[in-house]
């Protein structure tokens, strides 16, 4: 596809919030809007998204471990994501949306858990130096409201246990990486209605079109 004489390629989406945002809801909306305009979409999610992610997936949900530990694991199935999935996608033309990314890690590792922001850095630089999302969806939401959705849903895996100061300190790093880098991450009012909120979404959907 072409727009105005140059090739448009394949674009890399990512839904990052505090748990209880609400992103999860509005990934299926993105991908039928996607592909109703011809794109062939690829849906992942981190942890996970490959056999061995899904495997790290269960024990970074579930099992206690040191916060270095947590944070290499993170990004060990990165990695893997990024070779089996995201990478081959983007290279056939694909677009990938992945629910949660290196934000992600920033946010629970970092904000949430306090580990020295170099080291995730250099982590990032490591494992995908070159790729970053074409477009980060950050869906904000106060944290009384995140709660009452969670408390409302399912059974919490050991993220969703925590204490109310933990999930202030990751909306906050959120918040901090979106001001860090506005020409990628847009932040969503995620208290907003789903109509309301995937009206926004279009509209920002259509620009990156």
């Amino acid at each position: 596809m072409t727009q105005g004489g140059t090739a448009v390629r394949s674009k890399f989406i990512t839904f990052e919030g505090i748990d209880g945002a609400g992103k999860s809801t509005h990934i299926g909306f993105v991908a039928d809007f996607l592909a109703a305009r011809g794109k062939t979409v690829v849906c992942s999610r981190e942890p996970g998204g490959t056999p061995l992610g899904e495997k790290l997936r269960d024990l970074l949900l579930h099992e206690k471990m040191h916060l270095e530990t947590e944070a290499l694991l993170m990004f060990a199935s990165r990695r893997e994501h990024l070779a089996q999935v995201i990478e081959p996608a983007l290279a056939r033309g694909d677009w990938v949306l992945s629910d949660r990314f290196t934000d992600a890690s920033f946010a629970y590792q970092s904000g949430g858990r306090g580990l020295d922001r170099a080291k995730l850095e250099a982590l990032e630089h490591w494992v995908h130096p070159d790729l970053q999302p074409d477009l980060t969806l950050l869906f904000d939401v106060p944290l009384a409201v995140a709660r009452e959705r969670l408390d409302a849903t399912r059974t919490l895996d050991k993220f969703e246990r925590e204490q109310a100061d933990f999930f202030e300190k990751c909306r906050a790093e959120y918040l901090r990486r979106a001001a860090q880098f506005p020409e990628r991450v847009v932040v969503v009012d995620s208290t907003r209605t789903i109509a309301e909120i995937q009206v926004r979404l279009a509209e920002v959907l259509e620009k990156l079109l």
